[in-house]
């Protein structure tokens, strides 16, 4: 009997003990697969995102995973991906180069997703009254721009059509505000720049476009994310992107409707949201092949002009969106 009752109390204490091992790996799985809150940067220039938070989708989607949606806007893509960086957000929005320069600086981030190309949505402007006729001639000119932006890589492109080099110029590294600023004041010759701030410019101060991305630059929008949140969240992430999704549906059906909407969300007025909405490309798509090999030469462009110290691989840093 003392034998039964011993053997008994083994048997209870292991399936005990098991047990807890059990409910333990399902309490730390939980934590690991699921998140309290998603932090999504995004920029004037993020349509989509500044539409889904305006009409609080998201928030109802994800209420039922029990995760909450903090929202966080920044000047541009080399600012929130530093913001990504150092953990302040999860996901955000940006240009093609932002990210290759962002690597290149080791940050844990992953591609998710691009937007189709969209090259009008970026331009070399000059003033209305400038003499300046080409991008040949902007030689020797100072030139604003946000360095590490989308219009980094169209800049040294345009340079590169004309038979420039990058030497030739002088840039004036200013976000977007500042370069504005500099650019009406007359303290620099041109400003590269993407929409909505070149849509502003070009309604509000008669801005006149030198060059803008087509036929030399794709400019893809991206949605990145960390690598840590990516692989521990990957439902929250699939579940930004279908909504993603549906939000630019919307955009590409009836543009002005949606500029109508976020123009005063953006504090902008509605003839220069919607010129900026129908310059932009949507239907959010996982990341492919080809996008891959095109942000591997903006990559390999900028390592050759010694902006960034070393040859990154791009692969490396591509989402694979679970089976």
């Amino acid at each position: 009997m003392h034998y039964i009752f011993s053997f008994y109390g083994v048997l209870m204490s292991n399936i005990l003990r098991n047990s807890f091992i059990l409910i333990v790996s399902m309490a730390l799985s939980a934590v690991a697969y699921s998140a309290d809150v998603v932090r999504i940067g995004y920029q004037k220039s993020a349509t989509t995102l500044v539409l889904l938070k305006g009409e609080g989708s998201l928030e109802k989607r994800l209420r039922s995973q029990d995760v909450k949606v903090e929202w966080k806007e920044f000047p541009g893509g080399p600012q929130l991906l530093e913001g990504l960086n150092i953990g302040a957000i999860d996901f955000g929005f940006t240009g093609e180069t932002p990210p290759v320069f962002a690597q290149a600086a080791g940050a844990s981030l992953v591609y998710i997703a691009n937007e189709p190309a969209s090259p009008t949505a970026e331009a070399i402007l000059v003033p209305k009254d400038s003499p300046l006729k080409s991008v040949a001639e902007l030689k020797g000119k100072k030139i604003a721009l946000n360095k590490g932006s989308n219009v980094h890589y169209l800049f040294v492109r345009a340079l590169y059509e004309a038979g420039l080099q990058y030497s030739d110029i002088t840039p004036v590294y200013l976000p977007p505000a500042d370069a504005r600023a500099a650019f009406e004041n007359g303290s620099v010759d041109a400003w590269v720049i993407w929409d909505p701030f070149s849509a502003a410019a070009e309604k509000q101060i008669n801005a006149r476009v030198l060059r803008d991305g087509r036929g030399i630059v794709d400019n893809y929008q991206f949605y990145l994310a960390t690598r840590d949140f990516a692989t521990q969240h990957p439902q929250v992430i699939t579940a930004l992107i279908e909504e993603i999704r549906l939000i630019g549906k919307k955009a590409v059906d009836d543009p002005q409707a949606v500029a109508r909407q976020i123009a005063p969300l953006l504090g902008l007025p509605q003839d220069i949201t919607q010129l900026a909405i129908e310059r932009q490309g949507y239907d959010a798509q996982f990341i492919s092949p080809e996008v891959i090999a095109g942000q591997q030469r903006i990559a390999d462009t900028f390592t050759d002009l010694k902006l960034i110290p070393k040859k990154l691989d791009i692969k490396q840093a591509v989402w694979t969106q679970p089976q």
